[in-house]
């Protein structure tokens, strides 16, 4: 982790920033000042309606979205070529503030789908409040950052706009399955593409956007956030196997407990219905995963055979890919430390599943 002075960590994978002083104090100031709005625009008239919203803002977070959104914008400053940028404006700050905030307001939703228990190591809303608030609460974030986004202009509200439904569109195609006749592999993708990919990408295109790049470079953002994005989240299904329960905030293994979808076990269910000795193989790691798992014992034997199964290395392939390809949607913009943190960025992503 990189930290400000003042105290905000920076999530790993931006560390060529470090070199790079000018730059990174310009970030690193935002982003406190962020951190700062974020929470007074989670403020409201009855106490009530303050803690709810700030339950998750509170618990922390990499904050990935706002730190995209503020280093993107960065793009636009013609001082970037010589490392002398100026200071990061409040339209750029406050577009971070709302890409965070519409992350937070879809955690709400999803805990409530996913009967989540734990969230960022705190309890899940719907434990504290039930259901009812939970998704409340998750309504009212969203709108606070519809008030605020309105602000930032046509295009900004636009982007959120088109954002928030492909947001609710993969929770939708999710929710509903794979459709007949449809690659399994495809729908998923499709899925980290709408829950995922969608705001990391709106968060590199406002950024760039507010800051006053040209359309060249918002349209390369646009790209990479999508395509970093279904990394960042293929990498978490990993981890999700590999990871403690420290880094995890809940317990590993739990979307396998819980029947979720992941790179992995798709890739598996794949193997398994082919022909072959293999096959075979695939099958009896497919019982186990599809067994009985409420016991912490059959848990860790399925997560055992899974990451021990080519299927799991194949996805960290995958994976690795899609962190590839993001880096070379950056090959148009002209070579600067902002850029060199956005590759960095990209390994990141993928290295800490290794």
């Amino acid at each position: 982790m990189t930290t400000a002075d003042a105290g905000f960590a920076l999530p790993s994978g931006f560390d060529a920033l470090a070199e790079h002083g000018p730059v990174l104090s310009a970030v690193l100031t935002a982003l406190e000042q962020v951190e700062a709005h974020l929470l007074d625009a989670l403020a409201f008239e009855d106490d009530f309606s303050t803690q709810a919203a700030r339950h998750l803002a509170s618990a922390g977070g990499k904050r990935v979205r706002p730190v995209l959104t503020v280093l993107s914008s960065l793009l636009g400053d013609p001082g970037l070529p010589t490392g002398q940028v100026g200071a990061i404006g409040p339209e750029v700050r406050q577009a971070a503030v709302v890409m965070e905030m519409t992350h937070l307001a879809t955690l709400y939703h999803d805990d409530v789908m996913d009967e989540a228990p734990v969230r960022r190591g705190a309890a899940a809303a719907h434990r504290l409040w039930g259901n009812s608030a939970a998704i409340l609460a998750g309504d009212l974030v969203f709108a606070r950052a519809s008030q605020l986004m309105s602000e930032l202009g046509p295009r900004a509200v636009r982007v959120q706009a088109e954002t928030f439904e492909r947001l609710v569109q993969g929770q939708l195609w999710e929710t509903r399955g794979v459709g007949e006749g449809q690659d399994p592999l495809e729908h998923y993708y499709a899925v980290l593409g709408g829950k995922t990919g969608s705001l990391i990408a709106a968060a590199g295109v406002l950024g760039a956007h507010l800051g006053g790049a040209d359309e060249q470079t918002v349209q390369v953002m646009s790209e990479y956030g999508e395509k970093v994005g279904v990394a960042f989240q293929l990498a978490d299904d990993l981890i999700d196997l590999t990871g403690t329960a420290e880094q995890l905030g809940k317990a590993p293994g739990t979307d396998l407990r819980e029947g979720v979808p992941t790179l992995a076990t798709l890739l598996l269910e794949r193997d398994a219905a082919a022909q072959g000795e293999q096959a075979q193989q695939a099958r009896e790691v497919l019982d186990l995963v599809r067994g009985g798992l409420d016991d912490d014992a059959a848990l860790a034997r399925a997560v055992a055979a899974l990451t021990a199964h080519p299927a799991f290395a194949e996805a960290g392939r995958i994976t690795r890919a899609w962190a590839q390809e993001a880096k070379d949607a950056l090959a148009p913009l002209p070579e600067s430390p902002v850029k060199a943190a956005l590759e960095a960025f990209a390994d990141y992503v993928v290295d800490r599943a290794s």
